[in-house]
């Protein structure tokens, strides 16, 4: 976050953000509520707790009404409000074995133990306009959940918890194994508070890309599909609910403080063959964010897969490539930083052109006279 440093004209930088507030109201609509947010984009309030690396609704509701909607400029914020927050505690380590399930699906298997949930989703409709959301009212919604709940009983309207995973089954059957890499480097650092040096820990990879841009994860994830990392993982499978946080105060005792949606998803990779060992096993990727995002969750799990292959060429092996690069507020911040001044070093490189080509037309005149002179010799 180095390049936000701004200096100029203070009234001419009020007055600029005078003008932003005026374009975002001129409309004279009714006002959006947070509230409205973050019932009504969910998905995008997940996207930008996700980049923001705060689990804070409310806050990133707000976030977002302040900056038009901007996901970077939203992200930009919340994270930059993080940093005023005082770290009180470390959580204790989530067990999403124990996750309220509201959606479960696997791609790898037809049957997995406790069924495929679909739960809340649109991969399976029809992506088409819905003009009459234009005139939706809070009497139409209530109609609608009215008659939704009828069609549904209790346990249907109510998570499932405690559901096996799909892995647990891999690794029973011998074809899964958690110890592929021996070597690698199981240090549990913090981001946030220690500079990264590459190669990082897993720990640190996991943390960078929980933090990441969605978009630029799906780009690279989406590159080693198409063969540009050698892989093309399966969705053993993706998980969206609830988790419970915990954290264990100065006398020792576990604190319950609430609850947080996350989507996990653990990709089935290649088959890779252990040195000093025959048999193959199945490899897997892992990938866990805030709300629900699932897009992400699946591009986490590729790019975590893709990044611990070795002897790969493509992007997204590697390490420092993927996580520099899918760093929203590093990479927005450093885009966005070419819209301020540049007039010293600009001027001094224009200045330097200046004297090249002005030696240059010395140099084209002296030749010029030179050549005159020995031809009135001749």
């Amino acid at each position: 976050m180095g390049y936000v440093a701004v200096k100029g004209g203070e009234d001419a930088i009020n007055n600029a953000a005078g003008l932003v507030e005026y374009f975002r109201l001129k409309g004279r609509t009714v006002p959006i509520e947070t509230g409205q947010i973050r019932t009504q984009l969910r998905l995008l309030v997940a996207k930008v707790m996700g980049e923001g690396s705060l689990y804070a609704p409310e806050h990133a509701a707000l976030a977002l009404k302040q900056v038009e909607g901007d996901v970077f400029e939203a992200a930009f914020a919340l994270r930059a409000y993080r940093a005023t927050l005082v770290r009180r505690y470390y959580s204790d380590i989530l067990d999403t074995r124990e996750m309220s399930v509201q959606r479960r699906i696997s791609s790898a298997f037809r049957e997995i133990p406790g069924g495929q949930i679909l739960g809340p989703t649109r991969d399976y409709a029809q992506r088409l306009l819905e003009p009459r959301i234009v005139t939706e009212t809070l009497g139409s919604i209530e109609q609608f959940l009215d008659g939704f709940r009828d069609h549904l009983s209790s346990d249907t309207l109510s998570s499932t918890t405690s559901v096996r995973k799909v892995i647990d089954l891999l690794q029973d059957q011998g074809l899964m194994r958690s110890d592929l890499h021996p070597d690698e480097d199981r240090r549990v650092v913090d981001v946030t508070r220690e500079a990264i040096k590459f190669p990082v820990p897993r720990s640190a990879a996991l943390q960078m890309l929980a933090r990441g841009e969605t978009a630029s994860m799906m780009c690279l994830a989406y590159s080693t599909m198409r063969g540009f990392g050698g892989g093309h993982s399966l969705v053993g499978e993706l998980r969206v609910g609830e988790v419970s946080l915990t954290v264990t105060d100065l006398r020792g005792r576990k604190r319950h403080i609430g609850k947080l949606q996350v989507t996990e998803t653990e990709t089935i990779g290649r088959m890779r063959v252990v040195k000093k060992d025959a048999i193959p096993y199945i490899t897997m990727g892992y990938g866990l964010c805030f709300g629900q995002n699932e897009t992400k969750g699946i591009a986490m799990g590729t790019l975590d897969s893709a990044m611990r292959q070795s002897g790969g060429s493509g992007p997204a092996n590697s390490q420092e490539f993927v996580l520099y690069h899918t760093e929203c507020v590093e990479s927005y911040g450093f885009t966005n930083h070419w819209k301020l001044p540049h007039y010293v070093t600009f001027q001094s490189g224009l200045d330097n052109l200046r004297r090249l080509v002005q030696q240059k037309e010395q140099e084209k005149a002296r030749v010029a006279a030179e050549y005159a002179t020995v031809r009135r010799e001749q």
